[in-house]
């Protein structure tokens, strides 16, 4: 309502100066002289009325000597016109009026209107020149509208004046609050800061038109937040208000901030804006311990580096505000004890440096000191920064394992050592009260191959063969110890052996590779160096000697000379090396070194005579054949065709004479057979044909002496064979000798063929207690013999024995009950 009002009274105060203009021209167009119409035209050139124009006509004038001159005049006498925005009136608002001077009132002239806004927002009376505002405007939108106004002939359309351009302007009025475009705000401000500290600043702005009037001018105030903070009325900077604001007690504070237009005076439009005030941490708080003592346990079977106990002092601060130092500063545990921070919980973590033993020392006493590594000068007078706490350590007792005298060993033995020979001793202690006895060993997984054994009662390590230094210089062992009653803890220590050397290994050649050497090679050249090593440890007094073997030491083809380095040269004596005649030569060196006992060897130098060049560049070290000349003479010619012609004849004599007898040229292997099998395309009677041959001589061997059982009697009952009994009688024929003499024969046999053969006899093999199990001996169909033996043979045929016996005593029965 109040800026309703407002734009209502601007409104009528504009209309009443614009009235007032008005009349004031119209009455000096109505009484004046040409004279006063130029003075018009200047005066409403530099001050015309924004309501009125005015057009004149262009006149002319006869100047000098006949000649017309012309005196433009202008036509549009014009200024800018204004209107007021946001105006909601019901009728169109009257924003000008358009003359011109030629416009005698009858109607003939005709106004137009063009340019922006023409006929949508701006309408023009053609007759009167009126111009009115159909529609409300906003400056906002649009400051100003530039048009074209133009008089012509209502007839012909004719333009009477020229065209020229005016400009409405649109007047503000204040209808457009402030406001914060970056809102919500955010800002920081250190804890404990001096009051009028500036926090941050808050900038609104106003749409309306900054050059007219106040609806531009902004006032800020606080409307929340007060008595913390305070803003700055012209510049909106936001500043604390009171001292000692402590992060601790509260850390957050909303503010809310207003922005008014007109300079803060009443009917001004406002705006407003949060602004979330957060304290920063400063050091403003010293470390502080919860507690004056700390006690602490610790077993004395803990090993150095393990956690003893924690503790922490409190510091409310933030981040490295907050950060604590810890540091041992007194007391009879600081060589025992070390302290170190989590850096994770920011505790302090006292650990075990050194072991601790109960029956020597059963308490410790540290005192430790909390500091802030990082001190805010501005806050020294509120120190001091820092506190300090007392740890009380009680050792426990505990039941611990037996400790080594060493905590390791090594020692060392030669290689070659016989089986049992002292390598070392170990030792360890129980230090426990009760003081226990220690067993050793050697765990297998450290000595796999076991070339060692330690004795479980007094430590000694003796080796259980021979150690060789070449395979293996070095053996590191483990060996435990572990206590006798108690909880049976043991420990262990790494025993390290050495094995010493000792020359057993003769010296060789470096390397084995042949020495190439031209047939053109001049007597006293030196064709190779031959150097030596030797396996065992070498060392820089080691010396090697070389010598040629007695065999070839007056040889008239190489000599060596020691080079006294360990090093010897190999020499040619002699020219003419030919590879026809010999291509390689072996040349034996001994090799001697200077350990104890002396070793030396034997070893071949190979050296290979090659083809070479003029300039000794080898070209073939290959054996070629000798070639003869390529030339041959007439009589050799004939003589070789002769004997291939001699040939011939004699294989076509010979195929001749084998198509005569009809014999085969080659004798086939298939022939030449020892043992021949003959095929008989006869069918046998079966089992009861026994007139052809008697199979039972293969069968049983015993046959062969002249012996054939009886098939029209009953067996003898067979008992079973006692030990020892299985082997054949003198008068008896066995076929493994059988066997065994033909192969005599065979081996012996020199006209025997010089292959393999293999022989077959269908032996069913002798000596079993169930005798033949074949149907030839059969009589009947039905067995008549005794089965009682079964019984005697065990479980396992106890299903035969019941079969059979049990069918022997029904037929017994059922004969003597005919008898009777």
């Amino acid at each position: 309502m109040v800026m309703l009002r407002m734009k209502r009274e601007s409104l009528g105060l504009l209309r009443a100066f614009l009235l007032f203009l008005g009349i004031s021209a119209l009455c000096s167009v109505a009484l004046g002289t040409p004279k006063g119409n130029a003075h018009l035209e200047q005066r409403g050139h530099r001050h015309r009325h924004p309501g009125h124009l005015s057009l004149h006509k262009h006149k002319q004038r006869t100047g000098k000597e006949g000649q017309v001159l012309h005196r433009s005049k202008r036509g549009w006498v014009w200024n800018q016109f204004f209107v007021i925005e946001e105006y909601t009136g019901p009728d169109p608002v009257l924003v000008g009026r358009l003359h011109s001077d030629v416009d005698s009132g009858d109607g003939n002239i005709k106004y137009i209107l063009s340019g922006e806004g023409a006929g949508t927002i701006f309408v023009i009376d053609d007759k009167t020149g009126n111009i009115h505002a159909t529609k409300t405007l906003d400056r906002e939108e649009q400051a100003q509208y530039t048009l074209t106004a133009q008089a012509v002939d209502r007839d012909t359309n004719k333009p009477l004046e020229p065209p020229s351009e005016f400009i409405v302007k649109v007047q503000d009025i204040n209808d457009n609050p402030p406001e914060f475009l970056h809102g919500p705000y955010y800002a920081r401000v250190p804890e404990m800061s001096n009051v009028g500290t500036s926090v941050m600043q808050v900038t609104a702005t106003d749409a309306d038109d900054p050059t007219y009037g106040n609806s531009a001018r902004l006032v800020y105030s606080i409307l929340q937040g007060q008595p913390y903070f305070s803003v700055e009325p012209q510049t909106g900077i936001i500043r604390t208000a009171l001292p000692n604001m402590d992060r601790e007690a509260r850390q957050e504070y909303d503010v809310v901030i207003q922005a008014k237009d007109m300079g803060g005076h009443m009917g001004g439009l406002s705006g407003t804006t949060e602004v979330k005030i957060t304290l920063t941490d400063v050091n403003d708080n010293p470390p502080k311990f919860p507690q004056s003592v700390y006690p602490m346990p610790v077993s004395e079977d803990k090993v150095p580096g393990e956690e003893v106990g924690r503790l922490k002092a409190k510091d409310p601060d933030l981040e490295e505000n907050g950060l604590v130092s810890y540091r041992l500063i007194d007391g009879d545990g600081i060589g025992v004890f070390e302290l170190t921070t989590d850096s994770q919980t920011r505790e302090a973590v006292i650990k075990l440096k050194k072991p601790v033993d109960f029956e020597a020392k059963r308490s410790y006493t540290l005192k430790v000191e909390a500091t802030n590594p990082h001190i805010d000068p501005r806050f020294l007078a509120w120190g001091p920064y820092k506190d300090e706490a007392t740890i009380k350590i009680a050792v426990e007792d505990a039941d611990e394992p037996p400790v080594f005298i060493a905590p390791s060993y090594m020692f060392e033995v030669e290689e070659n050592a016989p089986e049992g020979t002292l390598v070392g001793r170990v030792h360890a202690k129980d230090t426990d009260v009760a003081n226990n006895p220690v067993r050793y060993m050697i765990p297998r997984y450290t000595d796999v191959e076991q070339f060692f054994s330690i004795n479980s009662e007094d430590g000694m390590i003796t080796t259980t063969r021979p150690l060789d230094r070449e395979t293996q210089d070095w053996h590191n062992i483990s060996v435990s110890a572990t206590e006798i009653g108690g909880h049976h803890q043991d420990t262990k220590v790494r025993v390290n052996i050495k094995v010493k050397d000792v020359n057993d290994n003769a010296p060789e050649f470096a390397s084995n590779n042949e020495v190439l050497m031209c047939e053109t090679v001049a007597p006293g050249k030196v064709i190779e160096t031959v150097s030596a090593v030797d396996k065992d440890e070498m060392a820089h007094r080691q010396h090697f000697t070389f010598s040629l073997t007695p065999e070839v030491a007056h040889n008239h083809n190489f000599s060596l000379k020691d080079n006294r380095d360990s090093t010897a040269s190999i020499h040619v004596l002699r020219k003419g090396f030919s590879r026809l005649t010999q291509d390689v030569y072996y040349l034996p060196i001994e090799i001697n070194d200077n350990g104890f006992p002396a070793l030396s060897s034997t070893n071949t130098l190979t050296i290979r005579v090659c083809s070479c060049d003029s300039k000794d560049t080898i070209l073939s070290c290959n054996v070629e054949p000798y070639v003869l000349p390529a030339g041959l003479s007439t009589g050799a010619l004939i003589a070789i065709l002769a004997c291939i012609v001699i040939l011939l004849a004699i294989v076509v004599l010979f195929v001749a004479l084998r198509r005569q007898k009809k014999e085969p040229l080659i004798v086939f292997e298939e022939e030449d057979i020892r043992e021949n099998i003959i095929t008989y395309d006869d069918e046998g009677g079966g089992e009861e044909d026994t007139e052809a041959f008697d199979i039972a001589t293969l069968q049983n061997p015993d046959g062969a002496n002249g012996f054939l059982p009886r098939k029209d009697i009953k067996p003898e009952l067979q008992y079973p064979l006692r030990p020892g009994a299985g082997r054949p009688a003198a008068n008896s024929v066995d076929v493994d000798d059988f066997i065994k003499t033909r192969i005599a024969e065979a081996d012996s046999d020199p006209t025997a063929p010089p292959y393999d053969s293999i022989q077959i006899y269908g032996y069913e093999g002798r000596g079993s207690l169930a005798g033949s199990l074949s149907s030839l001996e059969s009589v009947t169909t039905e067995s008549d013999l005794d089965y009682d033996y079964l019984h005697s043979w065990g479980p396992r045929f106890k299903k035969l024995a019941d079969l059979y016996g049990t069918k022997d005593c029904c037929i017994n029965d059922g004969d003597d009950g005919e008898v009777s």
